[in-house]
């Protein structure tokens, strides 16, 4: 198991070092301490690399940090519904599974609209397809849900039922470390 860590890690610090727009500021031997003393992130970190998110570490305006799903669409974890509750409202047609229950599998949490924004501000992300979003208790118990993409050069968010899927909309994860 110690070996495959250590591919793990060698793998992530690669990335971490081809993309250090990303982090400004942040150094990996502080960020390699922080996954080593928590073996369940990295784990959930492996779960989110082997879905499709291709993880890496953002540095946010307020100066934290966390892992965010950077794969240029939406990762392969896709034709879902918003949550536990969206897919138990489905008489026909289920979805595979919900956004927010495969995320909690994973260990991470779906991210919100401000850092869906701010991830947009580091590359063009979601041209073809659209990730749901951490949605707002306010909207969410009015039976709906939001969603983001990039269009025309510019980023959305758009609002539907929380019990709609469709085959390009997935979701972006963020592990917090």
């Amino acid at each position: 198991m110690e070996i495959q860590n250590e591919q793990i890690i060698a793998f992530f610090q690669k990335r971490f070092e081809q993309n250090p727009q990303r982090h400004p500021n942040c150094n990996w031997q502080e960020t390699l301490a922080k996954l080593q003393s928590s073996p369940e992130k990295l784990q959930s970190l492996q779960k989110m690399e082997e879905t499709g998110g291709q993880p890496d570490l953002i540095t946010f305006p307020n100066g934290t940090t966390a892992y965010v799903d950077c794969s240029p669409e939406s990762p392969n974890r896709r034709s879902l519904c918003y949550d536990q509750t969206a897919f138990d409202s489905r008489k026909e047609h289920k979805p595979k599974n919900s956004a927010v229950t495969m995320a909690s599998e994973i260990g991470i949490e779906l991210l919100d609209e401000e850092q869906y924004a701010h991830l947009q501000t580091l590359g063009e992300f979601d041209l073809k397809t659209s990730s749901w979003l951490k949605t707002p208790e306010s909207v969410r118990t009015l039976g709906g849900a939001i969603f983001g993409d990039r269009r025309f050069n510019r980023v959305f968010t758009y609002h539907n039922g929380a019990e709609s899927y469709y085959a390009a909309r997935g979701f972006r994860g963020i592990l917090k470390i």
